[in-house]
């Protein structure tokens, strides 16, 4: 019987919030209840907006929360010839392309067809890029034009064929990726998407339960689509309800007073914020 794997897998771009606790304690409790594995990762991709403070924010709040982790604790910063190497597979097969479309560029085409179909991630990419030729791509990419990769989506729906993933609370669901259309995979000052790291990280460190909230379980359409193209395994999926106010606005780094690190400050205790997160004892 394969062991339960799961992992909380935070971004440094700011201190943990309450909802951010939940989600923490919600992955290790699925993994405590059947006697599995509990991670931790880092993901620091986004060198702009993560911060070194931050990481050291994210141990001492879940070790003052009380979670314990298995070592080590891996950063997505230091896998970046990994990323290079699942890239590089999907290149070999066809099915990336190189999108030199700065945002405006999209913004001003997608004006002047008049509309655009709206997917998980906003307006869909209107694929300017896609029917460029080999040589004038190489020739751009020579002349130092900065570009995206992107998936061809409707190619990587026909590679792959029919999925399906898992869900805890939704069961089994049909794969449909289509919306989220081409989307990007690397850029120049992020090497590695979240949809692509995420995919080659959870298969590498052996995650066998994805837990996060409910409002990640469109990409999960995504994800599961570069599993099959990747050619790794399939993980179970739990997404979880997303903590709010009172006003009913979700919580957010930009919520300084409910981060875990203001509430200790503020003589909260440990079990009185778990509580607050909506997990008892």
């Amino acid at each position: 019987m394969t062991q339960t794997v799961t992992r909380f897998a935070p971004s440094p771009t700011g201190r943990l919030h309450l909802g951010h606790a939940y989600s923490a304690l919600f992955a290790r409790r699925l993994a405590d209840a059947a006697g599995g594995r509990f991670l931790l990762r880092i993901e620091d991709i986004d060198a702009a907006r993560c911060k070194p403070e931050f990481v050291a924010g994210i141990l001492e709040d879940l070790a003052w929360l009380g979670l314990r982790w298995e070592a080590p604790v891996w950063r997505q910063s230091e896998r970046m010839a990994v990323y290079a190497e699942a890239l590089a597979t999907l290149e070999a097969r066809g099915l990336l392309y190189p999108c030199f479309c700065t945002r405006k560029d999209i913004a001003h085409e997608i004006a002047a067809a008049g509309h655009a179909p709206h997917g998980p991630e906003g307006p869909v990419y209107p694929g300017t890029c896609r029917s460029l030729g080999a040589a004038e791509r190489t020739e751009r990419i020579a002349a130092g034009t900065p570009f995206a990769l992107r998936l061809h989506m409707e190619d990587a729906i026909t590679a792959a064929g029919a999925l399906t993933f898992t869900d805890r609370t939704a069961g089994r669901i049909a794969v449909d990726a289509a919306p989220f259309g081409d989307v990007v995979l690397a850029r120049k000052e992020m090497p590695a998407s979240y949809h692509l790291a995420v995919v080659v990280d959870d298969a590498a460190q052996g995650v066998t339960l994805v837990s996060r909230g409910e409002d990640l379980r469109p990409a999960t359409h995504v994800h599961r689509l570069l599993q099959a193209l990747l050619g790794v395994p399939e993980p179970g999926y739990a997404h979880h309800r997303l903590l709010a106010d009172a006003a009913g606005r979700r919580f957010a780094k930009r919520d300084r007073s409910l981060t875990l690190d203001a509430l200790r400050a503020a003589g909260h205790s440990p079990a009185e914020v778990r509580r607050m997160a909506g997990i008892q004892d």
